[in-house]
This record gives C-alpha cells, sequence and structure tokens, in this order.
C-alpha cells in the first residue's frame, strides 16, 4: 500500500474488489447541474419530467457513474490513482433519494505499463443501473522518488 492507504500497482491481483454507497439527494442534481452546465429538463423540471417515459425527475446519468470514480479513488485502488477511461452503459434510471451502490472489481493488470483494468457496475436496491469497465493507472512503488524496500522485486 502506499502513504495514502491506496493500493500500489504491485499489490492487486484479479478479483479483488470494492464498494462505494452514497444517497443521491435533490442538492447533488442541481450542484451537479451547475458545476456541468447540463440543465436538462428531465434532471431538474418535475412538472417537464413527469411528461417523460420516466414519469418523474431523473438523476444525471454522469452523476451516477461518478460514484464509480468513488470506489476507484477511496477504495481500490484508492488514493494516487488517475482515471484513464471509462466505457458505461446506461441501463436504468436513477431517482433522487435512492441510494447507488457502485462496485469495482479488478479484471486485468498490464504489467508493461502498470495499469488496470476494473469491471464497474452501479446497483440500486440490487438492480443494474449503469455498468462497464474502467482503466485506471494506480500509484508504484516503483515510481517512487526515494526507492522502496518493501516493493516487490521483478514486478515491472
Amino acid at each position: 500500500m502506499n502513504e495514502l492507504n491506496g493500493y500500489d500497482f504491485e499489490d492487486l491481483r484479479p478479483g479483488m474488489r470494492a464498494r462505494f454507497a452514497k444517497t443521491i439527494t435533490e442538492a447533488d442534481i442541481l450542484f451537479f447541474a451547475s458545476a456541468s452546465g447540463d440543465i436538462n429538463a428531465v434532471h431538474i423540471n418535475e412538472q417537464f419530467a413527469q411528461t417523460t417515459p420516466f414519469k418523474g425527475r431523473i438523476a444525471h446519468g454522469m452523476l451516477t457513474a461518478s460514484i464509480i470514480s468513488a470506489a476507484l479513488a477511496g477504495q481500490l485502488p484508492g488514493p494516487g490513482t488517475i482515471y484513464l477511461g471509462q466505457n458505461l452503459r446506461f441501463k436504468a434510471p436513477v431517482r433522487p433519494g435512492e441510494t447507488v451502490q457502485a462496485e469495482v472489481t479488478v479484471k486485468e493488470l498490464i504489467h508493461d505499463k502498470r495499469r488496470v483494468v476494473l469491471a464497474t457496475v452501479c446497483t440500486v436496491g440490487g438492480k443494474v443501473v449503469v455498468e462497464g469497465d474502467a482503466t485506471v493507472m494506480p500509484t508504484s512503488c516503483h515510481d517512487r522518488v526515494v526507492a522502496d524496500p518493501a516493493c516487490a522485486v521483478g514486478e515491472a
């Protein structure tokens, strides 16, 4: 582990997993709309949203997907991780007040580049709302300025 309690590349193994959960609040939706500029009426106007197939307001898909980022940065691989890419498939809407649970699972380690591919999924009440995979660059004991004697020898 690194000094921030994140996993270094050398600590990771396929099958490792972590979860992070967050309840999506009214404030989250409004702040996300403001921060992103995405003011789509389906997210912020209940009267309009009632006329859509969703029959009410829904959270931004990217707000929901951002829970994945929290799992990656806070849990696995953890602090110091750099997000390089994400594929997403939106499967169902998330409504204000619902709790999104993100789960990330190490699928593949790319040793020559020290990259990690993780399966990513978000659920609400056991129902998949977002799924995909992420590629990240975790910290590595090989990259530290001062040699780390605990670093696995021969790993690349």
